[in-house]
């Protein structure tokens, strides 16, 4: 069966959004990126739920915990280890932080095992200034078990209740179960901000994990009708036009009613996240089905990028480090501002250097991907050619 690409073009799309955004590239545009970018991560995951699961959870939480869960232990405590290093070689300074005059410090002893904790109990504790885009592991890996969780309680529920021989003429209100779920996560969504309330045990409060499940679930649901959705939009004249009028609004929304999957989102942001978030999904949606109908470079690379966004959210803010050397030397700037998080802010709405720290957020880290691939490569052709050799 030919493989479905336009998903990872999407995934593709969407991180190096992502890494525009965090490079402080012009106002206008990093708020239209924020309006839908990381809920398009938590669609496109949900995308692929299968019911399955709904009989075998041990196998979706192995997947999770393998795919989630264990590589954000993994760089975590790595970049827990170099903490105090980066001090010491420059790359961390207590004198230039984030945009908001923020800096960070070296751990103590202590500190340093309390986010050793942190990070195995509650997916927290990670390196703020070096693992800036982590909180995404645990939003997407809470999102989606609480998805299962939910869906399974729910469909369990509706289905005794359909037994009984009054409600037995219901049995097809099954289907309306991933609906449901999405007004449950969307009302407690709007009850929490609105109160102000917090899950008291998931970091950050779990606003964005639970927003991460509605969308998630939105994932699902546009699978299902992800055929009739694509004969609908087959035709130029119609899914062109279409698209644009996805960007206008996702546009406005980001000038008048700007929202993101910010942790201390008020109600007003809560209210105006749903729509520009699944408007610019499906505006992605149609440009990666376009770019999946050619055969050049571009769809290659995006499907690549799409493969590998992993690594991309670990490493593209180390990566940054390498454009503020260059930005200093430009400039003339004070050494110590390599330690700008996430990246330099001294002009960075003046010029473009912008540009420049994408390439680098996104080419450093498939770089290192492709050159590990071509090693592991090449030892396994060794190995076996090693094996097969008489003794």
């Amino acid at each position: 069966m030919k493989r479905d690409t336009i998903i990872s073009i999407a995934k593709g799309i969407a991180i190096i959004l992502m890494v525009v955004a965090h490079a402080e590239a012009p106002g206008w545009l990093c708020k239209f990126i924020f309006e839908f970018h990381m809920p398009l991560f938590f669609i496109t995951a949900g995308y692929f739920f299968s019911l399955k699961y709904l009989d075998n959870e041990a196998t979706f939480v192995k997947k999770r915990v393998k795919g989630l869960y264990w590589p954000f232990v993994k760089w975590a405590v790595f970049f827990l280890i170099i903490h105090n290093w980066m001090f010491d070689l420059g790359i961390l300074n207590e004198t230039f932080g984030n945009e908001a005059g923020g800096v960070t410090h070296p751990y103590s002893w202590h500190q340093m095992q309390q986010n050793l904790w942190t990070i195995v109990t509650a997916m927290g504790g990670y390196d703020a200034f070096l693992c800036g885009a982590f909180w995404f592991f645990r939003g997407l890996f809470v999102a989606s078990i609480l998805y299962l969780i939910i869906y399974k309680v729910m469909d369990a529920g509706i289905s005794r209740i359909c037994q009984l021989p009054r409600f037995s003429r219901f049995s097809a209100s099954r289907k309306a179960v991933p609906y449901l779920i999405c007004i449950l996560l969307l009302l407690l969504c709007g009850w929490k901000t609105y109160e102000g309330l917090r899950v008291i045990n998931l970091i950050q409060g779990g606003y964005r994990d639970m927003m991460g499940c509605f969308f998630f679930g939105c994932g699902y649901i546009f699978r299902q009708f992800v055929v009739r959705y694509q004969k609908a939009t087959d035709r130029v004249f119609v899914s062109l036009p279409l698209t644009l009028v996805f960007a206008v609004i996702v546009f406005l929304f980001s000038k008048y009613l700007t929202a993101n999957m910010n942790w201390r989102s008020t109600y007003t942001q809560f209210l105006s996240l749903p729509v520009p978030a699944l408007l610019g999904f499906l505006m992605t949606y149609n440009i990666s089905r376009w770019i999946d109908g050619t055969k050049g470079w571009l769809k290659r690379f995006l499907v690549y990028t799409g493969d590998h966004t992993l690594n991309i959210f670990i490493f593209h803010i180390i990566s940054y480090k390498v454009v503020s050397l260059l930005k200093i030397w430009y400039y003339g700037l004070d050494p110590r501002q390599i330690g700008c998080h996430m990246v330099i802010h001294d002009h960075s709405q003046e010029d473009l250097f912008w540009i420049l720290y994408t390439i680098a957020g996104v080419g450093i880290p498939l770089l290192g991907t492709w050159l590990s691939g071509l090693i592991k490569e090449r030892f396994k052709v060794y190995r076996a050619s090693s094996e097969s050799r008489p003794q």
